[in-house]
């Protein structure tokens, strides 16, 4: 069972935020922790100290906001924790105002079950005064107390020569997998007892937070949306087959897809292209943010069962989100992407520095590699040899093998234990 009063791995960045930011903005879903994170760094002393704690899930509180907020941003007279803080929109215009008035780094500590970003005038009342940081479930290293540097090591002129710590079983990797990271999930021994939480977790999502952001008809057919989206993840995402699926008109469709990435529940990996017009065009996959809800939803089980065919997919996502948290507090910056050619050779996971340097990542099941594994590396070393850092295999193996000029095949523990 993880320590839920342990440090984040995401938390120094919030902390050197707080330190020169008027507004720091901590979003992510509903129950990854965001709310003990902040109470932690108030009893800490951002801001000087002494922070003022609220939550928008509290009725009154939330009347407040709503029916005054620039008399309800004034009654914090230091530094301050508003949690929930998409519950309230109108808040965010009395924050720029009294931002405005008075600069300080570190005046109020925001959390966000929902991308306020995707909210009218958000993003234009408070660009330039607020830092935005996403926190999400447990990444695999947090869950062994260990703060990855996976993507600054593959970036590196030289890669480690090996992977620190025993070797991880296929079953242990399995289980990995299957319970995801959402702090609660995890901490439920029973895959019978994860389940229920995650139903009793959707349910919530779909019939509060959605409903915040939207008013939205037909909500019974969000669930059956997020089912096929979880037996798609880690899958080219065709709009029109889900559609057709779904039963809902692709207006409708990618409406619903907005709100489940606003939520924090789905996400998009956009395709890299050389050609920056072009990467607009081609279809993203299709990620769910936690395997373990994905697994829940498509009945894959630690037992195994039918639900197997879709695990090689489901492993991908794990990696991909596994990196999508590591970009919190990497050195080096950089956006992913997934990238695949004309010809069918494709790699899972691109990782685009600021720089233009790339890094790719494909994912192998299997605890052997073999010279097929790298076509897409070589593809897209090809396309960008220049810019070109290094592919990797991550593989079920225990050895990191050079397979040519900057490729190598890696066990996929690298992930978070280097």
């Amino acid at each position: 069972m993880p320590d839920t009063s342990l440090d984040r791995n995401l938390a120094p960045a919030v902390r050197d935020a707080l330190a020169d930011t008027p507004v720091v903005l901590l979003s992510g879903a509903r129950q990854v922790g965001k709310s003990t994170l902040a109470a932690r760094l108030a009893a800490e002393g951002f801001g000087g100290g002494g922070a003022r704690s609220v939550t928008l899930d509290d009725a009154t509180v939330l009347a407040a906001a709503t029916a005054d907020p620039d008399a309800f941003v004034r009654s914090f007279e230091g530094p301050a924790v508003i949690d929930e803080v998409q519950r309230a929109p109108g808040l965010f215009r009395a924050l720029k105002a009294s931002v405005d008035a008075d600069r300080r780094p570190g005046r109020f500590l925001l959390t966000g079950s929902a991308d306020v970003l995707t909210l009218p005038r958000v993003s234009e009342s408070l660009a330039g005064r607020m830092e935005v940081l996403t926190l999400w479930p447990f990444s695999q290293g947090e869950l062994e107390r260990r703060r990855e540097g996976f993507v600054d090591a593959v970036f590196s002129d030289v890669l480690p020569a090996a992977v620190e710590g025993p070797p991880v079983p296929a079953a242990d990797l399995r289980a990995r997998v299957l319970r995801g990271g959402y702090p609660e999930a995890v901490a439920r021994l029973s895959a019978e007892r994860r389940s229920r939480w995650f139903a009793s977790y959707v349910t919530t999502i779909l019939q509060r937070d959605v409903r915040d952001l939207a008013q939205v008809e037909g909500l019974t057919q969000m669930p059956r949306l997020l089912q096929l989206l979880a037996a798609r993840s880690g899958s080219l995402l065709n709009y029109s087959e889900v559609s057709r699926e779904a039963g809902l008109p692709n207006s409708t469709l990618k409406r619903y897809t907005a709100l489940l990435e606003a939520t924090y529940l789905f996400r998009p990996l956009p395709a890299w292209s050389a050609n920056l017009t072009t990467r607009l065009v081609k279809a993203p996959k299709a990620l769910l943010t936690d395997t373990g809800l994905a697994a829940d939803l498509v009945g894959l089980a630690e037992a195994g069962g039918p639900g197997d065919a879709l695990w090689g997919n489901l492993l991908e996502t794990f990696v991909a989100m596994e990196l999508e948290k590591q970009r919190g507090w990497a050195v080096r910056r950089f956006a992913p992407f997934h990238f695949r050619t004309a010809r069918g050779e494709e790699v899972d996971v691109v990782l685009e520095a600021a720089s233009g340097h790339l890094v790719g990542v494909e994912v192998k099941a299997s605890t052997q590699v073999t010279e097929r594994a790298f076509a897409g590396l070589r593809a897209l070393q090809a396309a960008r040899p220049a810019q070109f850092v290094r592919g990797v295999v991550l593989y079920g193996g225990t050895e990191v093998v050079p397979f040519g000029d900057r490729l190598h095949a890696v066990p996929i523990s690298a992930l978070w234990r280097w």
